[in-house]
């Protein structure tokens, strides 16, 4: 199996009884062992676990192998009057600290009002309280409900009569969606059946399951992230793909209960679903977890795709701030040098690594992430493999000189902060240099039994960086350009033929030369 399928993930327990959390997901087999045991030596955790996880691709799904768990694996047992206690706690702490009472007092209010609270939905449900609501008396049981004290309760008993029926969070959502369709078309009664619907799918969209019952169980993270974006922004992405279709191979078409929801989405309704949904993708961006455990170039490319569908979206979704802080931090994991290695795996030549490497640096945000990238492209290009590559490998002088100028300028389009632009350029200007150096490329093209016209033409291209790295080697072809213009017999040659000054005068005001 390649080294693409497989990874390996770091879960660490900080203290006995704690839940287990992801540290690291990594390529590097060894990098993990080793994490795990200085983590565990140095006492900063009380537990750790190390699985190798496997892609199955026929069915798309990862298999999990622990292969290493030392320390407080097991923890200790406690009653489990404390365990059912825990969602209560976690409202009972911030309470009490508000009000100045102890967390137990508050534990035990809440305790009270949530056995209270179920006591009596329980008995209204014994006593046929709820209406029985469906797609067809929906809107007629909303409107009958209008003037009650309670009316939301009441309905909302109902709702959740009728959707307990469904077998799965796909059709759940689905009876929600019929209930919407049958919603009163306007009004105090429209706003209520809706306000009853939404809190059930907020809470629906809010947990693991629910999302994967919606959107489908065998999505690795970025295809999960992709589809809950499209889901929360359709009609962004949708005017998103009008200028760019290659995002629909990123953001594919929803299709069954998810597509019903997307287009519930784009109306006013359910506000709160949306931004629950735009909220789930930028903590999972956050993450440790790889968008594409297998695919580092499609990491590359839904996060491209990723980030801007959420700033289209972003005023209406969440703060374009949050999204950009999102995405400078799953930046971080993509200049870091397990992604690097797995991403640089198998290129067929160094030229490639360094097409590789701009494009990452063209694709990341974040001043420093960009700095990242950088120092890889200079790396890359100053290595030994590189140089000989182009000034021994195949090609011709000439076409090896054009694809470092092509470097160049996409080192330009990469938006890399100044200096470190500026470092990359001349790096693969010095290389071109060598190059030309070896074959003597832009004396032989001065010095060529050829037309004036043509000689300088092709020096031209080399000195604006067209055919040609800029530094030594443009600095050379202006030089020879220079030398040629002042010769007697070429000036009158050019004098013979005025239809080509226009395009010499636009070639020398490109390569910086007076026109």
């Amino acid at each position: 199996m390649s080294r693409a399928q497989v990874h390996f993930e770091l879960f660490v327990r900080r203290k006995i009884n704690a839940p287990w959390v992801l540290e690291i997901a990594t390529e590097d087999r060894a990098r993990a062992f080793e994490t795990a045991e200085e983590l565990l030596a140095d006492g900063r955790v009380a537990a750790v676990r190390v699985t190798k996880e496997t892609l199955n691709e026929e069915t798309r799904e990862f298999s999990s192998l622990t292969l290493l768990s030392k320390g407080a694996v097991e923890g200790r047992r406690e009653p489990k009057a404390r365990e059912a206690q825990h969602a209560v706690q976690k409202i009972a702490i911030p309470e009490a600290q508000a009000r100045g009472a102890t967390t137990h007092e508050m534990v035990r209010t809440f305790q009270a009002l949530a056995d209270r609270a179920i006591e009596r939905i329980l008995r209204d449900g014994r006593k046929n309280v709820f209406p029985k609501v469906d797609g067809e008396n929906f809107a007629r049981t909303a409107e009958a409900l209008n003037d009650e004290p309670e009316r939301g309760y009441l309905l909302g008993g109902g709702v959740a009569a009728f959707i307990g029926s469904g077998a799965n969070w796909a059709e759940k959502v689905g009876k929600l969606l019929d209930l919407a369709d049958g919603a009163p078309e306007a009004g105090r009664p429209r706003g209520l059946a809706l306000q009853v619907l939404e809190q059930p799918l907020s809470e629906i969209v809010a947990i693991k399951g629910g999302l994967a019952g919606l959107l489908g169980p065998d999505l690795d993270l970025g295809g999960s992230l992709a589809a809950m974006t499209r889901v929360a922004a359709a009609g962004e992405v949708s005017a998103l793909m009008r200028f760019d279709p290659s995002l629909n191979k990123q953001l594919p078409a929803l299709e069954g209960e998810a597509a019903r929801l997307a287009t519930w989405l784009q109306r006013d309704a359910f506000e709160s679903v949306r931004s629950s949904l735009a909220r789930r993708v930028v903590h999972e961006l956050t993450g440790p977890r790889r968008l594409r455990p297998s695919d580092p170039e499609g990491e590359i490319d839904v996060l491209r795709a990723l980030a801007m569908a959420l700033m289209a979206a972003a005023p209406k979704l969440l703060p374009a701030q949050d999204v950009q802080d999102a995405i400078i931090e799953r930046s971080k994991a993509l200049v870091g040098s397990d992604f690097v290695s797995v991403y640089l795996d198998g290129r067929a030549s160094a030229l490639a690594e360094v097409a590789a490497l701009i494009r990452l640096a063209e694709n990341v945000a974040g001043v420093a992430n960009k700095r990242a990238a950088a120092r890889w492209i200079i790396a890359s290009v100053g290595a030994l493999r590189f140089d000989k590559e182009m000034r021994q490998g195949g090609g011709s002088p000439p076409a090896r000189l054009a694809s470092l100028a092509e470097l160049q300028k996409a080192v330009r389009r990469a938006s890399l902060p100044e200096a470190e632009e500026q470092a990359c350029l001349v790096k693969i200007g010095e290389i071109g240099a060598m190059v030309e150096a070896d074959c003597k490329l832009v004396m032989a093209v001065a010095r060529a039994e050829a037309p004036a016209l043509q000689r300088l033409t092709l020096l031209l291209r080399l000195a604006t960086g067209e055919t040609g790295p800029s530094g030594v080697v443009a600095d050379k072809a202006k030089a020879e350009v220079m030398r040629l213009l002042r010769a007697p017999e070429v000036r009158a040659e050019l004098a013979g033929r005025p239809e080509t000054l226009e395009t010499m005068r636009t070639l020398m005001v490109e390569a910086g030369l007076a026109a």
